[in-house]
């Protein structure tokens, strides 16, 4: 690699670390070719990136962004995983981690937040952005749905209801 292009490199990367929610930091020695592609294949459907670089470069274009704090700890061969969600990139790595024991996951960031190792298993434990929205609209619809079961109930079921109603209403 030329000067030129890594300073290229610093540069583009430094601004996707920028825009970036989270970053993973692990080492990878002993991961042969097809496990690296399957790692880099997961973090990708889980909506993150994979970046493996020289040590040196990395700590460069992590100057002047939020995340300079991780900058001790990229020594040895270390992959980067990160994420704009701040869950999926600690969610791959994790998973990964756990298949293949070669993966060591040595620690990370969340913006400001310094996270150890037992930080990032437990953030990667927590539901994703996707799945709090689902949630969401499950909570929102299940009124609904309940309100459309009353009104086309036959008009006895209506009327049960309603006199289970007095009657509580009777005891309180």
């Amino acid at each position: 690699m030329e000067r030129a292009e890594k300073q290229e490199f610093v540069t583009s990367f430094n601004a996707e670390l920028a825009d970036t929610g989270v970053v993973v930091v692990a080492h990878y020695a002993g991961l042969s070719v097809a496990q690296m592609t399957a790692l880099r294949s997961s973090v990708r459907d889980a909506g993150g990136s994979v970046k493996v670089a020289k040590n040196r470069l990395v700590k460069l274009a992590l100057k002047g962004t939020d995340l300079e704090h991780i900058s001790d700890l990229l020594q040895g061969p270390t992959v980067l995983v990160y994420s704009d969600d701040p869950v999926a990139a600690p969610k791959a790595a994790v998973d990964f981690a756990k298949a293949n024991d070669k993966l060591e996951i040595l620690g990370g960031a969340l913006g400001t937040t310094n996270l150890s190792p037992e930080g990032v298993k437990s953030l990667a434990t927590m539901p994703s952005l996707d799945e709090l929205r689902a949630k969401l609209v499950g909570m929102i619809q299940t009124p609904a749905s309940r309100i459309a079961q009353v009104v086309n109930a036959p008009a006895g079921q209506v009327a049960r209801v309603f006199g289970a109603y007095a009657k509580k209403d009777e005891a309180a």
